[in-house]
């Protein structure tokens, strides 16, 4: 797919869409249970797709009504199968720990477009460290074993998947288990989120200054559950309102532990006018001024960030990003790539970047295969000067399918062309 996209002003209001973070721990949690759950509001997605494939792969089953889902629980019963994560690196630290927790002989995990060239070094070193047999350190992987539980020691600043992935597992190994990290927590707010969500289905969980304390069982009490809004998602719609327009998002929950809620802080000490009323966050034009971000809790809204950004008076540093390297591209290259092919002045550091306000053109781009680099940049060429185009747009079908949808409904100039080849 190409985006074409004209300069126009983007005013109005757009429900945000189901959450991804919330939905992924949602269906598992359901797929470890004692009985049948129903989620409802679960977004369409691929990498929802991804986690609801590998889930039924090892025994779950699930029935769909829309946006209601209905899963029964996993067999215990995973030898000699594939589990093919696509490309959805979420999903497959969730579910490596998770399959060998269940227990199972020589399940061969797959992923596609850059998750194969992703480290997963640091679970499979730890799942080693506990009785389980690893082979590779990146996808394809090979697992066989029965987690037990015991203490588990792992750095908190590689990624917070792999903890929450860790407490997934643990939960439904009998006894209890300890998480220990040897370096501060990042994302922190999404390990929290892990743990809500397993405490929503019974589990005990303790908080610990370096760590966590779990007591587990063979599964987890059912309970139906409703996924709430998207804050990775809203932050691209509020930004397009403080940089040229006047938007409102609806359906989010102001008390989420969801980490990107932090972007109606971040917009506010840019200086923008953030209107909040109930469930609904509004953002109008404003004049913006450079800040200092620190990104290591909020690593998902750097691409955006970087656009609100480039409308900002003087500078804006953004830091504590290095893990975007290793994302479904490199965001810290690609996003100062393309902010440079708009005209801005961006400097690209080892874990971030130095941004100065400019006056947009239009440009040409490629998605880099990335869903964010997708949105964040159409929200630039909305309030750009002159026509962009950008080439690889099927990309937000990774997270939010309905993006130019709800893009066209506020305003937003824009004609999507689907390239495919038609046989």
């Amino acid at each position: 797919m190409k985006a074409l996209i004209s300069p126009s002003d983007l005013c109005g209001t757009v429900l945000a869409p189901p959450s991804k973070s919330a939905g992924h721990r949602s269906l598992i949690c359901a797929a470890l249970s004692d009985g049948e759950v129903k989620i409802n509001n679960l977004g369409e997605s691929n990498d929802m797709t991804a986690t609801i494939n590998a889930l039924t792969a090892l025994g779950a089953t699930f029935r769909r009504d829309g946006l209601t889902a209905t899963i029964t629980p996993v067999k215990h019963n995973n030898k000699d199968i594939t589990v093919d994560f696509l490309e959805s690196g979420s999903t497959a630290r969730f579910l490596i720990p998770v399959a060998a927790a269940l227990g199972c002989e020589n399940i061969t995990f797959t992923g596609q477009g850059r998750l194969p060239k992703r480290p997963f070094d640091t679970i499979a070193e730890v799942l080693r460290k506990n009785g389980v047999t690893c082979f590779g350190d990146s996808l394809p992987m090979t697992v066989s074993g029965q987690l037990k539980c015991g203490s588990f020691t792992l750095p908190g600043d590689i990624s917070s998947q792999y903890i929450s992935g860790l407490l997934l597992a643990l939960s439904i190994v009998e006894g209890e288990s300890e998480i220990i990290l040897t370096t501060p927590l990042q994302s922190r707010d999404y390990v929290l989120m892990t743990v809500n969500e397993l405490r929503s289905f019974g589990t005990e969980i303790t908080v610990l200054e370096n760590g966590f304390k779990i007591s587990g069982r063979p599964s987890l009490t059912s309970t139906d559950r409703y996924v709430e809004g998207d804050w990775s998602q809203a932050a691209f719609h509020l930004v397009a309102g403080a940089v040229g327009g006047d938007i409102t998002v609806t359906g989010v929950d102001l008390n989420s532990l969801q980490g990107d809620e932090e972007i109606v802080n971040l917009l506010r000490r840019f200086g923008a006018e953030i209107t909040v009323s109930g469930s609904s966050v509004t953002a109008r034009k404003s004049a913006l001024k450079g800040i200092t971000i620190d990104a290591s809790q909020i690593p998902d809204l750097v691409p955006i960030l970087a656009v609100a950004a480039s409308f900002a008076e003087g500078k804006t540093v953004i830091n504590n990003a290095g893990r975007l390297r290793i994302k479904e591209s490199d965001r810290l290259y690609e996003t100062a790539l393309r902010l440079k092919l708009f005209g801005i002045d961006v400097t690209e550091t080892a874990d971030g970047l130095k941004i100065f306000k400019g006056a947009p053109h239009g440009a040409d781009i490629t998605s880099a295969n990335d869903h964010r680099i997708v949105m964040a940049f159409s929200v630039m060429a909305a309030n750009s000067y002159g026509p962009s185009t950008i080439d690889g747009a099927e990309a937000i079908n990774k997270s939010y399918p309905l993006f130019f949808k709800d893009f066209t409904s506020l305003g937003g100039e824009c004609n999507v062309i689907d390239n495919r080849r038609k046989d």
